[in-house]
């Protein structure tokens, strides 16, 4: 029987968010959060349009349409990003996200920072890199511990 390395506690829940950023309906990026705690899953997000409405799969990427930058004017996308829906999710179920770790498929924009600090999480795992570096001096203010690791490999190992 052969032997496979077991992935590290990170690589793990970065896995996870990759599985989740799947779920996208973005055009330009798949982006996926999972909010976690103690070892145990709280939440997950992925971006896309708000539940129940047109999004760009179906709609067209109005972004691309009036060609706007990655990192720039966000109000312009019909999108909820990874982040925001993470919080939404746990707020939902009435679920803390206090001193989680949240691990995403990509840096946070500055707003997503700005309401990360304010769910008081403790630190964000991430091995993509987004077009806004912002957020790193608003973590370091908020305390929030940012650790950029290498991408996890996308295959899945399991014994039979």
């Amino acid at each position: 029987m052969k032997k496979t390395a077991r992935p590290n506690i990170d690589e793990y829940f970065l896995k996870i968010a990759s599985v989740v950023a799947e779920r996208s309906t973005c055009l330009r990026h798949h982006v996926g959060a999972v909010a976690v705690k103690d070892k145990q899953i709280l939440s997950t997000g992925y971006n896309g349009a708000a539940a129940g409405l047109k999004d760009c799969l179906e709609l067209g990427c109005l972004r691309d349409e009036l060609k706007i930058p990655s990192g720039t004017r966000h109000e312009i996308c019909r999108g909820i990003h990874a982040e925001q829906n993470a919080i939404i999710q746990a707020s939902l179920h009435g679920v803390s996200l206090e001193g989680a770790t949240v691990y995403v498929t990509h840096t946070p924009c500055i707003l997503c920072a700005k309401m990360l600090a304010n769910a008081k999480i403790k630190r964000f795992v991430t091995f993509g890199k987004y077009a806004d570096n912002a957020f790193l001096d608003l973590f370091k203010e908020a305390g929030i511990r940012f650790d950029l690791q290498p991408r996890p490999p996308s295959e899945v190992t399991c014994l039979d």
